[in-house]
């Protein structure tokens, strides 16, 4: 029987995926706007690298308990 928190999860779970999509949209949108002859492939690359990492930092901070 799956836990409860994943029932739930997987309700919502589309829904995060919208958040962090438009997330994404927000920061490609401002490099856009900052540097017009943009590198778009490798804009795109460092910017999830760097949600990545704050991914990691917010998932150390919550579950170093």
């Amino acid at each position: 029987m799956e836990k409860i928190e994943q029932i739930e999860m997987d309700k919502y779970r589309p829904d995060i995926i919208s958040d962090v999509r438009a997330l994404v949209e927000k920061y490609r949108s401002i490099f856009g706007w900052d540097v017009p002859e943009i590198d778009q492939h490798y804009s795109d690359k460092i910017i999830l690298m760097e949600m990545q990492k704050a991914l990691h930092e917010i998932e150390e901070a919550l579950l170093e308990r």
